[in-house]
């Protein structure tokens, strides 16, 4: 005879859940009392779903000796690893796949929460409502030991009717949580895999006659400029918006004068849904969202997307988000100019869309749905093609629909994310669509766009977009007709993403392509006290993605990456660019909405990287999409000087979102080159015993190695060719099988050998011949530094020649040397900053001159890789030493080598050692963001080639120091 426990097979269920009322629309606030039962709960983990009864849920359990967490929270961040440890995969299920079943090692969580009622609750007077915001990813409930129901469906909320239940004092909340179930299947999301009571907890006092589910209804006629409201409501009451004498009774609509709200201009009306039994504010935005000539509209007008999409993380907390963290990625996304959002890949917590309204982001509210793991079994099984999921599906569509319809900056419904296609997401959208006709839908897989309103895709390259822009990319008829956005690209992860500027171009050339989504918005370290952050296999995870999971444009402790000031100025909404030949500058426009007049424009004139005059720049309230060409004052005296103007457009007045001054965008133009630095060779070298001086510098007479300038000792320069390899570099292959620093690595370039063939000291120069070649391969870069002086100071030329059949491009081609000393901590330079640049992601490198300390210098990727690079540099100082370059090089100083780098792991493996170690490039391979997506576009190959370039030493401060 076979035995089988049936306690918890709905673990396993296909089914939504039991016993949650349908879902509905929510609201922040009212007046009817609420109850927070957030806070410090009981806690006991088991090993297996079964392996615990339900008499916990029974008033009066002892629960003395259980362990304590917070709720809201995820159980394995909490308790120092006592309660288990996260796990990381990017698509791979981290159970057998045999859907529905689930192994049977789940870790259970029970949670046990006692409380009183408020005294002012009256028991007598109405019902109540238990609210789960979010738990991972199935839960059973019971309330004074009854049981309620169970539900799936990790970032939904689920409600339950409970005032029949309540006592005043002593109520026992017991939730038992399942790691795995059957709804597992349903979110194989790309992020941490993280049990627990994760959103809040509420209960909710429902009085006689109180608010049910209602509608908000709130177009704009662009033409007439009018809105027209209507709440519809499930219980009668009146609405009123007193800016606009608006009272209503539910059910009916009105036509009024309004501002309409957008993203530019998020203007918003309080109004209030009373019925018999509550009061429930409205915060009213009215707006048209529309699929008209092709394109997306938003109140008449076509909208460009410049987005990111947004995984909720906290480094501590995980995707337990509070208000003031929800606040913040708000406020940096505007500061920013990020103007939309793709909630990646499930509802976010729904505070944040209140402030998406109230800032102003457009949303695309992504359903929480993705089946990515069964693209390894080429989708056989998958449930959105398995009738019997349908319901589970409709549930998922139907509870983020419900939960965020009053939301005006919710102009876009997504059924899920990399879920393949099936009649799952077909009746999905079907829904979608009968429910709501005033937005539209959006699924990237579907490729056809059978279900969709847009054409989208993730990750197409530079020229495939390009296709699609000039609407040669083929398709069925109907994708033909649709507009399209990239809803992921410009991977994130490391030092990047590279070519996003090429894109910005291409979606300001087509009307068709309307914007894109960078992947992604922060970066999912762990807080770790072994590595700084943790990213996957760092927790001896069975499978993992490793730290594919950092792809963001913010660090994990919300510092911006490079990556997102790149993206700051290429998206900026107001172009600025110069034109030298009348001494105008031309300032564009580039919001969809708004006029210029919350901007104030300011000038400054730069020699040599000083500002020597600045002041206000008089420009036009130019309206969306309108330009101006704007007199510049006369140049001042330069003196001889290299100098450029710089124009900034900044906030005029302090706004919701950033403060007086904040710089929206800003241009550069240049007015006379600098004069290049040139040596005469009046200085010859004197050979000695050991060493051989040239002017202020000494070289080892044997092997014609610099060793010092003016004092100061130079450690180890010879041409360089190497970089730690990036995230990009070692690439996902995702278009191509190139995979940049597999090659470099097969062809020895991180292993380079240098010989010696010649030390030449003739009458004006000293001359040292090299090969520079890897073993095990007959390619070389013949390599000749010619050294000379005029006494003062010491000019390097290197000229290489590539020997042999170069098949693949170079990571970097300059020259490296250690510098030690006291001084060494301080750099100062003349070129382009303040942070990190490389050829394609160069956009927000402005010329100036710089100050940054080594440690300042260095950029804190969490896996590490090559960083810190500072582009267009004309001269620089540091560790005592002026060094001007021919052309303008990259710059780059760490306390660790560049092997030391490519070694490591995690921030913690590098310890700084007493040398400076520093890197002049004339040029270095461009970035991409083949992480997951095109590798670099040709033009930022560095191909091996006949090149040359020249440098000049001499002591700071010295006749040629700054």
């Amino acid at each position: 005879m076979t035995f089988r426990t049936t306690a918890v097979d709905y673990v396993e269920d296909v089914s939504p859940g039991d016993g949650a009322l349908p879902p509905r629309a929510r609201y922040a606030t009212s007046d009817a009392r609420n109850l927070s039962l957030n806070g410090s709960w009981r806690f006991r983990l088991s090993a297996t779903a079964d392996a615990e009864d339900d008499a916990f849920a029974e008033p009066g359990y002892d629960a003395d000796g259980w362990a304590e967490v917070s709720v809201p929270g995820h159980w394995v961040l909490q308790g120092g690893g006592i309660f288990g440890s996260p796990a990381y995969t990017n698509h791979l299920y981290p159970f057998p796949v045999d859907p529905p079943r689930v192994p049977t090692e789940n870790p259970t969580g029970d949670h046990l929460r006692v409380f009183d009622l408020p005294e002012d609750w009256d028991l007598e007077e109405g019902g109540a409502v238990l609210r789960f915001d979010g738990v991972e990813s199935c839960a059973r409930v019971w309330l004074n030991g009854t049981d309620i129901g169970e539900f799936k469906g990790s970032r939904l909320p689920h409600e339950f009717a409970v005032g029949h239940l309540l006592k005043t004092v002593g109520n026992v909340l017991a939730v038992r949580v399942h790691q795995w179930s059957a709804g597992s299947y349903l979110e194989d999301q790309d992020q941490w895999w993280l049990p627990g009571i994760f959103r809040d907890v509420t209960l909710l006092h429902r009085p006689a006659g109180a608010v049910l589910d209602h509608f908000v209804h709130a177009s704009y006629d662009h033409v007439g400029k009018v809105g027209t409201l209507r709440v519809d409501s499930d219980v009668d009451g009146r609405v009123t918006v007193p800016d606009l004498g608006i009272d209503v009774a539910t059910g009916e609509s009105v036509t009024v004068p309004v501002e309409p709200w957008s993203a530019e201009t998020p203007k918003l009306y309080d109004g209030v849904l009373a019925t018999e039994g509550e009061r429930v504010p409205l915060r009213i935005g009215f707006r048209t969202v529309e699929l008209a000539d092709g394109l997306i509209k938003v109140n008449g007008k076509a909208v460009l997307f410049k987005g990111v999409n947004r995984h909720e993380w906290h480094p501590e907390k995980g995707r337990a988000l509070d208000l003031e963290t929800m606040r913040e990625d708000v406020l940096l996304m505007k500061r920013h100019n990020i103007n939309a959002v793709r909630t990646a890949h499930y509802p976010p917590h729904p505070a944040f869309l209140d402030l998406c309204d109230e800032y102003g982001l457009w949303v695309i509210d992504e359903c929480d749905l993705e089946t990515h793991g069964f693209t390894e079994q080429e989708w056989r099984d998958n449930p959105v093609d398995d009738d019997r999921w349908k319901p589970a599906l409709l549930d998922r569509a139907a509870r983020m629909v419900e939960r965020d319809k009053n939301h005006p900056s919710v102009v876009i419904w997504s059924l899920g994310n990399e879920a393949g296609t099936g009649r799952g997401l077909t009746a999905m959208a079907e829904w979608i669509h009968g429910r709501d006709s005033s937005r539209l839908v959006h699924y990237e897989g579907d490729i056809d766009c059978r279900d969709t309103d847009m054409y989208s895709r993730m990750y197409a390259s530079h020229a495939e977009v390009e296709e699609i822009g000039k609407e040669l990319d083929g398709g069925t008829h109907k994708r033909r007709e649709l507009p399209f956005i990239l809803c992921e690209y410009g991977h994130a992860m490391g030092n990047g993403p590279g070519g996003i500027g090429d894109y910005q171009r291409l979606f300001e050339t087509y009307d068709r392509l309307q914007g894109g989504f960078i992947w992604e918005w922060i970066d999912h370290g762990v807080k770790d006290e072994r590595y700084g952050f943790a990213y996957g296999g760092d927790f001896g995870e069975e499978l993992h993605d490793g730290n594919f999971v950092c792809d963001g444009l913010l660090f994990p402790d919300r510092r911006p990456s490079p990556g997102l000031v790149e993206y700051k100025k290429v998206i900026e909404p107001v172009r600025i660019e110069g034109d030298l030949a009348d001494g105008t500058v031309r300032i564009t426009n580039g919001y969809d909405f708004a006029d210029l007049s919350a901007l104030a424009f300011e000038w400054s004139f730069q020699v040599d990287g000083e500002t020597v005059e600045s002041g206000s720049l008089s420009v036009p309230v130019l309206a969306p999409g309108e330009l101006a060409d704007v007199k510049l004052p006369e140049p001042p005296a330069a003196g001889g000087g290299e100098t450029q103007w710089t124009v900034r457009a900044l906030l005029a007045a302090d706004t919701a979102w950033g403060p007086k001054g904040h710089v929206v965008g800003w241009g550069q133009s240049p007015v006379s080159a600098r004069q290049v630095p040139s040596v005469a060779a009046t200085a010859g070298p004197v050979p000695g015993d050991r060493l051989i001086t040239l002017g202020p510098g000494s070289f080892d007479a044997r092997t014609g190695a610099l060793r010092s300038v003016g004092g100061v000792e130079v450690t180890g320069l010879r041409l360089d060719v190497w970089r730690a390899t990036t995230d990009n570099d070692d690439g996902a292959a995702w278009q191509t099988d190139i995979r940049y620093g597999q090659l470099w690595r097969k062809f020895g370039l991180h292993r380079m050998r240098h010989r010696l063939d010649a030390v030449e000291a003739g009458d004006g120069a000293l001359t040292v011949r090299t090969r520079v070649a890897p073993a095990a391969w007959e390619v070389g870069l013949s390599t000749v530094y010619r050294w000379t002086s005029d006494g003062d100071r010491l000019q390097l030329t290197v000229s290489v020649t590539p020997e042999g059949d170069w098949t693949v491009p170079l990571p970097r081609l300059g020259i490296r040397f250690g510098l030690s000393g006291a001084d060494t901590d301080a750099v100062t330079w003349f070129g382009g900053g303040p942070g990190e640049a490389y050829p394609d992601t160069r956009a927000a490198s402005m010329v100036g001159r710089w100050q940054s300390a080594v440690d300042g210098m260095q950029t804190p990727y969490v896996r590490p890789q090559e960083n810190g690079a500072r582009a267009d540099v004309r001269w620089a100082e540091l560790g005592g030493l002026h060094i001007e370059g021919d052309p303008a090089f990259g710059l780059t100083a760490r306390r660790w080598t560049t092997e030391q780098l490519d070694a490591a792991a995690h921030r913690t493996d590098l310890t700084p050692g007493e040398t400076v170690w520093v890197n002049l490039d004339h040029g270095q391979h461009g970035i991409g963001s083949q992480s997951c997506g095109p590798g670099p576009l040709p033009q930022y190959y560095l191909l091996a080639r006949p090149a040359e370039f020249s440098f000049v030493f001499s002591a700071a401060g010295g006749p040629a120091g700054s």
